[in-house]
């Protein structure tokens, strides 16, 4: 979704090089220049279960006006290759998406310089080779397709990919806050396109550690973190040993509680076996047990009552004969 693919070159007419020249320094000409179509990305679900809503694809075209294409999502500025002068969204007749919405894609002209060191990577567009390419961008939204909650402000129960009531949940990214730039890529992702994604993160928006988990697990180099990012990380992983420090007392107390019932319960139980199988039951599981315990509890005190009850009766009885 984050993704695309070249389509063709550009034939540079006086139109398409003012357009160009609007971002160089000096003035260039048809023959100096190499320009090509993009489409950048679309609003299908991809195959992480995650698509663009149509007002972000318009709120990128925008963004993504000027911005320039690398190789491989590398940020040194001798695998720039190319710059963006001109976007716009386009309807495809006929086709729709995943979730049954008309299907729009991010279109774009690029332009190269036509030099020594580009003419092998020109070739290479002209003839298939460098085609995918992959968008970097952040935004400012991710709602759950189920619930409508916004997962990076709320709690979402809702797993991408699940089913629910017969139908798949996936995440609408929505509010574009930046465009960053696209890259020639390699190894697909996406059923259509097939492309690596690449996800920013600005220091000015909330930080969503469900994001930054899943860029640290799909990078396959090294990963670079600003000090607010770092700090977030830090922030959110003493907050899960908070948690896990409760859960572990919580499970500790209810442990206890399922073999003192099973004690009652089951007075000819070896109690200490039965300790040492409820420590490695799942919370689950202890519920589940002492769920059961309570029940057989209740019925044998309700039992013994009856049966006391019955006696006095017949102590009444026998008095008043």
């Amino acid at each position: 979704m984050r993704e695309g693919f070249t389509i063709k070159s550009v034939e540079l007419t006086e139109q398409e090089l003012e357009k160009i020249n609007t971002f160089t320094r000096t003035p260039f000409d048809a023959d100096r220049l190499y320009a090509f179509n993009l489409a950048l990305c679309n609003n299908d679900v991809d195959r992480d279960f995650e698509k663009f809503s149509l007002e972000a694809l318009q709120e990128l075209s925008q963004m993504f006006l000027g911005r320039t294409g690398i190789k491989d999502h590398s940020m040194k500025s001798s695998d720039q290759t190319a710059r963006i002068y001109d976007t716009w969204v386009e309807r495809v007749d006929g086709r729709k998406t995943a979730d049954g919405e008309d299907f729009y894609r991010l279109m774009a002209k690029a332009y190269m310089v036509r030099n020594d060191e580009t003419e092998g990577f020109i070739t290479e567009i002209e003839a298939g080779i460098k085609k995918e390419v992959s968008v970097s961008c952040s935004m400012g939204k991710s709602i759950c397709s189920v619930c409508g909650k916004d997962r990076r402000q709320e709690r979402c129960e809702h797993i991408p990919g699940k089913v629910y009531n017969g139908k798949t949940a996936f995440v609408i990214l929505s509010d574009a806050r930046d465009a960053y730039e696209f890259s020639f890529v390699a190894v697909p992702a996406q059923r259509e396109a097939g492309v690596t994604k690449t996800f920013k993160f600005s220091e000015k928006e909330a930080l969503n550690m469900e994001e930054i988990i899943k860029t640290l697990k799909d990078c396959t180099d090294s990963v670079v973190l600003t000090r607010a990012q770092a700090e977030s990380a830090v922030e959110y992983i003493e907050s899960l040993k908070d948690e896990a420090k409760l859960g572990s007392e919580y499970k500790k107390s209810l442990t206890d509680e399922v073999v003192r019932l099973c004690a009652v319960a089951m007075p000819n139980m070896d109690i200490e076996t039965f300790k040492g199988v409820a420590q490695v039951m799942t919370a689950k599981e202890l519920l589940s047990f002492k769920k059961a315990f309570s029940k057989t509890n209740y019925e044998k005190s309700a039992s013994l009552q009856i049966k006391e009850n019955g006696n006095k009766d017949n102590q009444f009885n026998q008095f008043k004969m």
